[in-house]
């Protein structure tokens, strides 16, 4: 990954408390992660180096500044040539906001916010770069699920509040990146099934309730309304009455639903709405039959299963 002419930018230098300094670091970094080479960053030099760029971004003021660096910093992971040296350094920007999330004061905490949204939208446009290739989606969401990954579903030291970030923001920023797909992207239909493995795992053997509801309501029921071929522009109870409706609009994620298949999308193509709705369903229903599930989250995801069933299921 460098070459002669670059070199590592020190974490000190990135946390530097005068603003040129810090912009000067990293432009270099990005010239840095630019360069193909055959060595990778050593974890010790990537725990260094995130550390430094968090603390980059801790000592950022001002709105639009703020929302600069976040977006350059999301983009650096583009930079790199390597999709898996691309993954490791998204491993490091995970481990990095999981260890120091919890000391973030009031007054940053949504500027970080807003910093894991430009990467989760920045690591789906990597996925896509990818061709949403299986075995670097697999390094993707191993990272989630991990011990320490943000939607660890048994490490007790991971902030919710991080989950249930993760759990509002994630279709939001994989519909805004498939919306933009160019034509040659579109070849390559989105595993969606693949894609959202760490929320099946998370639902699965969590051992908290809220954290469940959270992701249920979130997530698999705003997804299942956009999937529905049932609803209308309309959305109205037979009484005439407007039905209650999940967070996300019908449309919201029309580009994804347009363009997704299950785990393959080498030897698969899209489905329809109504074939991915059914798939989904009967995804849930896995999940809910695996050894591993919890008890409790068993009885739910059962629920949320029969809860969703459409007049063309017949599997019940």
């Amino acid at each position: 990954m460098a070459t002669a002419s670059t070199s590592l930018p020190l974490g000190k230098v990135l946390a530097s408390t005068d603003k040129k300094t810090r912009d000067k670091a990293i432009k270099n970094l990005s010239a840095f992660l630019s360069q193909s080479g055959e060595n990778a960053i050593s974890k010790p030099d990537m725990d260094k180096l995130w550390k430094g760029i968090f603390y980059c971004f801790w000592m950022s003021d001002k709105p639009l500044v703020q929302q600069g660096l976040a977006s350059e910093l999301a983009e650096l992971l583009l930079t790199i040539p390597s999709n898996n040296e691309s993954i490791a350094f998204l491993r490091g920007f995970w481990e990095t906001i999981v260890r120091e999330w919890n000391g973030i004061d009031r007054l940053r905490i949504d500027k970080y916010y807003m910093l894991v949204r430009r990467f989760v939208n920045a690591s789906f446009r990597l996925l896509q770069r990818a061709k949403w290739d299986k075995s670097i989606i697999e390094q993707y969401t191993e990272i989630l699920n991990k011990a320490g990954g943000p939607l660890c579903p048994v490490d007790i030291k991971v902030p919710t509040s991080l989950s249930y970030h993760l759990a509002d923001i994630y279709l939001e920023e994989l519909e805004k990146v498939q919306r933009k797909a160019t034509e040659a992207d579109k070849l390559h239909p989105i595993p969606l099934l693949l894609i959202l493995e760490p929320f099946f795992t998370l639902s699965a053997q969590t051992t908290s309730k809220l954290t469940f509801k959270r992701v249920e309501s979130s997530l698999w029921r705003p997804l299942f309304v956009s999937l529905s071929s049932q609803s209308d522009e309309q959305d109205e109870e037979d009484d005439g009455r407007p039905r209650k409706r999940a967070r996300l609009d019908d449309d919201d994620l029309s580009a994804v639903i347009a363009n997704s298949c299950l785990r393959d999308p080498s030897s698969e193509k899209p489905l329809s709405r109504e074939d991915l709705r059914k798939q989904l369903r009967r995804a849930l229903f896995d999940v809910a039959s695996r050894p591993e599930t919890r008890d409790s989250s068993r009885r739910q995801l059962y629920v949320l299963y029969k809860d969703e069933e459409g007049e063309s299921d017949d599997d019940d």
